[in-house]
């Protein structure tokens, strides 16, 4: 008879403290692991798990059990939407929403490209900005355009197109203003070695390839 063989069921569950990303500022002796984020919107080393933001950086919970009940209270929300998973993967410019204690915070770069919870007014809660990835044509030659939070937003104005910044009202879901990627415009570095650098972009370059 021929031995089988049994493989791993899907994506590794775990994540080891030592191999989570530098940005989440974890200390190298708190455990052996550290909370794997779920599948979501942001990649997992572009993310900060929600239990990270409430343990570690509001301080709202001493332990991840503690988090898990505040969770559990559905008392958090993330761009207006009530979220209840304590590993769900909140990225670059998401709104965190307590509405008990009337908070609002969003999470943006540092200048040395780290994870900060910066608060924000409840006028400033209502909106997003969003780059554009996708700029295409769907089923039935529908347009629409792919951000770089996992939406995608149907009929957009055909002015927009890839690279440029969309202002997103989150209540509604729909584009209120729109940013070109030219020269000239200030615009935050969101990856690599410059991660959160803020500037005016002077030049373009095309490589074709």
């Amino acid at each position: 008879c021929s031995s089988l063989k049994m493989g791993r069921k899907g994506i590794p569950k775990h994540l080891k403290r030592l191999n989570a990303p530098k940005h989440w500022m974890l200390d190298k002796l708190g455990g052996v692991f550290a909370p794997k984020p779920s599948p979501g919107p942001h990649k997992t080393r572009e993310c900060l798990p929600l239990a990270l933001i409430i343990r570690n950086r509001l301080k709202y919970a001493l332990t991840y059990k503690e988090v898990q009940s505040i969770l559990m209270q559905r008392l958090i929300q993330i761009d207006g939407k009530v979220r209840t998973d304590k590993t769900y993967p909140v990225g670059f410019m998401d709104v965190i929403t307590i509405e008990k204690t009337d908070e609002h915070f969003r999470l943006l770069y540092d200048s040395k490209g780290r994870f900060t919870v910066h608060r924000i007014s409840k006028a400033e809660a209502s909106y997003k900005l969003c780059r554009v990835k996708h700029a295409q044509f769907g089923r039935g030659g529908v347009p629409y355009i792919a951000t770089h939070d996992g939406r995608t937003i149907r009929y957009p104005d055909p002015d927009i197109k890839v690279n440029d910044t969309v202002l997103l009202d989150l209540e509604t879901n729909k584009v209120k203003e729109f940013v070109h990627f030219e020269v000239g415009n200030l615009a935050m570095i969101t990856g690599g070695a410059n991660n959160g650098r803020v500037g005016t972009v002077v030049h373009r370059e095309r490589h074709k390839g």
